[in-house]
C-alpha cells in the first residue's frame, strides 16, 4: 500500500505545458523531481544524454510554467539538455524508442513537435536562431517572447557572441537568454570566458558586497532607495559577469541558484514582467550542476553525459561485450607514438578531448595538447598558424563538426598549402545520434580543395599507417574513420607510411571491379565471395585515397573488367564514386558503373549500412544486376 502522506503523482497528467501551468505554483517543484526520476528510469533502459538533462530540469520546468509556450518560443542549444522539455511536451511515452530507427530523436527536431521551434545538434546556434525568431515576431506583429537557453560550454562558440553583440545592437526587447552555467560542455570547459565566470562567482568579495547592499537597502526610504538600487546594480555589474553582458547591451540578472525552484520561478516571473515593460534583452545567469540529483552523475558528469543501459541504484553500467579496440583508441595510441618520435606534432581538439581520444594524448604529452573550446573555426586557423611556423598540428574533429570550419580549411590551410592533418572521427553513419551528427559529406567538401589529400582506412590496422602517411605529407591531409570498434584486424607492431595515392588490389577478377574505400572494403570482400558462388569473377580494390586517386590501378581495372561498382559510406553525390566517374570520363572509358553510397535524403537516427544498401548482400546484388545487364 502507498503511504497516505505521499503526494499524488503529477507528471502522468501533464501532456503539454498548459497542463503544467494549470497546477498551483507550490506543486512545480514536485513536477521537477518527478521528471528527474522519470529521466533516470527511462534512460537507464534506453541510453541517451543523461547528465546534461538532469542539470537542466528546474530551468526548463520553470520556463514552461512561467512562459506561454509554444506562443513564447524556447530554443535549446545543442539539445543534450532537452529531455525535460520532451517530458513536458507530450513525449514521455516515446522515450522507449529514443535513438532507434523510426523512434524519437535524442535531439530537438522541428518535425517532431510544435514545441521544438529550432532543431540543433551542434553547439552555439541558440541565440542567433532566437534573435531571428524575435525579429520575425516583430516584423509580423506577433505576440510572444523568445527564450534561448545556452550552456556555458556553448558560450565558447564564437557565433554565440556574434549573436549577443547583434541583439544588443538591435536592442531586441523580446529576447531572453538563459545561461545555464555548469562549468562543463561534454568535457570540462576551457578558455578565458569559463575562467572569468568561475573567478567572479567564487570571489568572497562578491558575496560580501551583496550582503552589504541588502542590509543597506533595507533601511532606506523613498527616493534614496531608488538611487541606492542604481548603485547596487553598478556594484553588481563590476563584481560579477554582468559587466561583460551589460557591455553587450543586455540587462544581466543573476547569478541565481538554478536548482532552487522558488528562486528560479521568481526570477522567471520578474524577467517576464521586465520584458513585457520593454526591459529586454535580458540575460539570466543560472548556476547549475551537471547530473544534479543523481549522485553518480554528479560525481562523474563526463562518464554520465551519454550513457548506455545502467542500474539506477548502483550506477553501474551493463557489461559490454568483448570487442576490438575502437578506431578512436587506435588513432589516439598511434598519434601518441608518432608524437614521441617527432616533437613538432601537436594535438588540437574543439571541446571533445574524450570523444576524439585526445584525453590520452593530454595525459601523456600535456604541453603539446590544445583544447580550444567549442570553436572549430579557431581550431583550424590556430592549426594553420602552428603549421606556418614549422609545427605539425593534428586537429581531431568529428566529421560533422569540421563542416563548421569549411572556410578556414579552404582559406587558411589549403590555399596556403599548410601542413595540417585533419583526423575526422565519426565519419559515415553514427547510429542513434542521427541527422545532425552523420559524417556524410567530408569526401565531397574536401576533395575539391587545392593541395588537399583525403584518405580512409579499411580497418584499424591500416588507420595506423595512413595516419603516419597523413602527418608525413607536407601539406593539408585529412584521414576519416568511423565510429565504434574496428573489425578485429591485428595491429602491425611497426607503423609505416603508404605511398601517396596508392590503392591495394585485394582480389583480382574479370566480370566486375568492386572499388571500395574505408569501412566498405571488407563488406566488398565478402560480397566478392558471394558472387564467386554464382560464377561471377570479382576484383576488389581498396582505394585508400579519394584524392589523389590511384589512376593507374583504377584505369587498368576499367580496361580489363566488364563492369564497376563503387562503394562508400558517404553521400553518393559528389563523393568517392563521383571521383571515379570523373576519372573514367576524363579518359574516355565507357563502362557500366554503379555507385553505391548514401542516398540524397535526410538520414535519420538508427539507420545503418544494412538499411541503406551498403551491406555485403546489397553490394553483391548490385554487382549481380549490373553484370546481368551487361550480358
Amino acid at each position: 500500500m502507498s503511504d497516505a502522506n505521499e503526494p499524488r503523482p503529477l507528471l502522468h497528467g501533464i501532456e503539454c505545458p498548459a497542463d503544467l501551468r494549470a497546477l498551483p505554483r507550490e506543486q512545480v517543484e514536485q513536477v521537477a523531481e518527478e521528471i528527474r526520476t522519470e529521466i533516470l528510469s527511462r534512460v537507464s533502459q534506453t541510453g541517451g544524454h543523461l547528465a546534461s538533462s538532469l542539470g537542466a530540469v528546474e530551468l526548463i520546468t520553470a520556463i514552461h510554467y512561467v512562459f506561454d509556450t509554444p506562443t513564447d518560443r524556447l530554443i535549446l542549444d545543442v539539445g543534450h539538455q532537452g529531455y525535460p522539455h520532451k517530458m513536458l511536451t507530450g513525449r514521455r511515452e516515446d522515450f522507449d524508442s529514443i535513438g532507434q530507427r523510426g523512434g524519437m530523436s535524442k535531439f530537438l527536431r522541428r518535425t517532431e513537435s510544435e514545441y521544438d521551434h529550432f532543431g540543433a545538434g551542434h553547439a552555439g546556434t541558440s541565440i542567433s536562431a532566437a534573435l531571428g525568431m524575435a525579429r520575425a515576431k516583430f516584423h509580423q506583429g506577433e505576440d510572444g517572447v523568445v527564450i534561448a537557453m545556452i550552456g556555458d560550454g556553448s558560450m565558447t562558440a564564437g557565433m554565440a557572441f556574434e549573436a549577443l553583440n547583434h541583439a544588443g545592437h538591435l536592442d531586441e526587447k523580446n529576447l531572453i537568454v538563459v545561461l545555464n552555467d555548469n562549468e562543463m560542455s561534454i568535457d570540462p570547459n576551457v578558455g578565458a570566458l569559463s575562467s572569468y565566470l568561475s573567478r567572479k562567482l567564487s570571489a568572497p568579495m562578491v558575496r560580501r558586497v551583496k550582503g552589504w547592499a541588502r542590509e543597506f537597502l533595507d533601511g532606506l526610504p523613498g527616493d534614496m532607495l531608488h538611487w541606492a538600487r542604481k548603485a547596487e546594480e553598478s556594484v553588481k555589474t563590476f563584481f560579477t559577469p554582468g559587466m561583460l553582458f551589460e557591455a553587450l547591451g543586455f540587462r544581466y540578472v543573476g547569478p541565481i541558484q538554478g536548482h532552487r525552484m522558488s528562486d528560479v520561478l521568481e526570477t522567471m516571473e520578474n524577467v517576464k514582467e521586465l520584458v513585457a515593460n520593454g526591459g529586454g534583452p535580458v540575460l539570466i545567469h543560472a548556476m547549475t550542476e551537471k547530473g544534479h540529483g543523481y549522485a553518480p552523475a554528479e560525481a562523474d558528469p563526463l562518464k554520465y553525459h551519454g550513457v548506455g543501459q545502467f542500474d539506477v541504484e548502483s550506477g553501474k553500467f551493463a557489461p559490454k561485450k568483448a570487442a576490438p579496440p575502437t578506431y578512436t583508441d587506435v588513432f589516439s595510441d598511434t598519434l601518441i607514438r608518432l608524437a614521441r618520435e617527432d616533437e613538432r606534432i601537436v594535438a588540437i581538439t574543439a571541446a571533445m578531448a574524450s570523444g576524439t581520444g585526445l584525453d590520452k594524448f593530454q595525459r601523456k604529452l600535456p604541453k603539446r595538447f590544445y583544447d580550444v573550446g567549442i570553436a572549430e573555426q579557431h581550431a583550424v586557423t590556430f592549426a594553420a598558424g602552428l603549421a606556418a611556423e614549422g609545427m605539425k598540428p593534428v586537429a581531431a574533429i568529428y566529421s560533422t563538426f569540421l563542416q563548421r570550419a569549411f572556410d578556414q580549411v579552404v582559406h587558411d590551410v589549403c590555399l596556403q598549402n599548410l601542413d595540417v592533418t585533419f583526423a575526422l572521427d565519426r565519419a559515415g553513419l553514427v547510429g542513434a545520434d542521427g541527422a545532425t551528427h552523420q559524417g556524410l559529406f567530408d569526401y565531397a567538401y574536401l576533395r575539391t580543395l587545392p593541395n588537399a589529400v583525403v584518405m580512409a582506412p579499411k580497418d584499424e590496422n591500416e588507420l595506423q599507417h595512413l595516419l603516419a602517411t597523413a602527418i608525413k605529407y607536407p601539406g593539408p591531409a585529412a584521414i576519416r574513420f568511423p565510429r565504434g570498434s574496428g573489425i578485429g584486424a591485428a595491429l602491425d607492431p611497426d607503423v609505416k607510411e603508404i605511398a601517396l595515392g596508392e590503392a591495394e588490389l585485394l582480389r583480382d577478377g574479370d566480370d566486375v571491379a568492386l572499388i571500395a574505400i574505408g569501412n566498405t572494403v571488407h563488406p566488398a570482400i565478402e560480397a566478392a565471395g558471394d558472387l564467386a558462388g554464382d560464377g561471377i569473377s570479382s576484383a576488389v580494390l581498396n582505394a585508400r585515397f579519394v584524392k589523389p586517386l590511384d589512376r593507374e590501378r583504377i584505369l587498368d581495372l576499367a580496361r580489363r573488367v566488364r563492369t564497376i561498382v563503387t562503394i562508400e559510406e558517404h553521400a553518393a553525390m559528389g563523393g568517392f564514386g563521383t571521383a571515379i566517374l570523373e576519372l573514367l570520363a576524363e579518359e574516355g572509358l565507357q563502362i557500366p558503373v554503379r555507385t553505391l553510397g548514401i542516398p540524397d535524403k535526410l538520414i535519420e537516427h538508427g539507420e545503418s549500412a544494412s538499411t541503406l544498401g551498403l551491406a555485403a548482400p546489397d553490394i553483391a546484388a548490385a554487382a549481380r544486376a549490373l553484370v546481368a545487364a551487361a550480358d
